[in-house]
């Protein structure tokens, strides 16, 4: 299944945006873009990560920003840590021993998108890799979206459910 070309149109220039940043050695704060087709507003929404009570707090007034422009979609930017893809199939095994990522030896940076649409979500997450011969200057590989099929999580189901949406949920055809 792929992304609506208009999803791109709205989001290519936030992950050029980006990448500008980590290029010019900057780092991301976590953004979530709440945005709405018909009245082509997004409104920007920062995400604290400090820790889960303050994550919970971001996802709720994300849930609210979309509420209130009756959203379309939800695009969320964030650093994050990952593993190589060679330690992939340990992540439990390491999340065990390390207590989290952060603690691990394994660790590498990332950026996340995330977009949920009415229609599904679409996650990436690529490895964030020297620009250059910079230490601080960075960037990452070309984002192509994957369909998450049952993604669960603080950050997901950030959208309002329509009045006219069926009460249980129904395959997209």
């Amino acid at each position: 299944m792929e992304i609506q070309i208009s999803y791109r149109e709205v989001i290519d220039p936030l992950i050029a945006k980006a990448r500008g940043f980590l290029e010019a050695g900057e780092s991301l704060s976590p953004f979530a873009f709440v945005g709405n087709f018909s009245t082509k507003r997004i409104l920007p929404v920062l995400i604290n990560t400090k820790d889960d009570d303050t994550k919970d707090r971001s996802a709720h007034a994300i849930r609210m920003a979309a509420a209130q422009i009756d959203a379309d979609f939800v695009f969320i930017i964030m650093e994050a840590w990952g593993l190589p893809k060679d330690k992939l199939p340990r992540h439990q095994e390491i999340l065990e021993r390390y207590g989290s990522l952060a603690n691990s030896p394994y660790k590498i940076d990332t950026v996340s998108f995330t977009l949920e649409t009415r229609y599904g979500m679409w996650a990436v997450q690529l490895p964030l890799k020297p620009k250059g011969h910079s230490k601080k200057k960075r960037t990452f590989g070309e984002v192509a979206f994957q369909f998450l099929d049952g993604a669960e999580g603080r950050f997901v189901g950030l959208l309002p459910v329509p009045e006219d949406a069926p009460s249980s949920s129904a395959p997209l055809h």
